[in-house]
């Protein structure tokens, strides 16, 4: 049986606390745009520690059919934020400062956090 895409972003972000990621959050916000479905919003420690969960959602997705569409640098500053879109899941790698700065739970609050 094939797995729905909630599933596919549960396994995510489980795979993201695995690999030690803090603070992981799905939010549903299929409702809200037209181009994805789910947000995985992880807190990393380290650029080393962001390209090792991507490392784990490269080899997560080649089993579960998903595509890497793009990975995008979204801070000026650096690797404070990364975001790797796999099409219907987007999930984003971000250090604390930036997740404080970006907000994102709060800007996308009318989306239903599924963890």
């Amino acid at each position: 049986m094939e797995k729905t895409t909630e599933e596919k972003a549960l396994e995510i972000a489980k795979l993201m606390e695995d690999g030690k990621g803090q603070n992981v959050c799905v939010l549903d916000v299929a409702a809200l745009n037209s181009w994805t479905d789910f947000f995985v919003i992880v807190t990393v420690t380290s650029s080393a520690h962001w390209q090792g969960l991507y490392r784990d959602i490269r080899e997560y997705i080649a089993d579960n059919d998903l595509h890497i569409h793009e990975t995008v640098n979204k801070s000026p500053q650096g690797n404070d934020w990364n975001l790797v879109d796999l099409g219907t899941i987007v999930v984003h790698l971000m250090t604390q400062e930036a997740r404080d700065f970006y907000e994102l739970e709060r800007l996308w609050h009318a989306g239903r956090k599924v963890k």
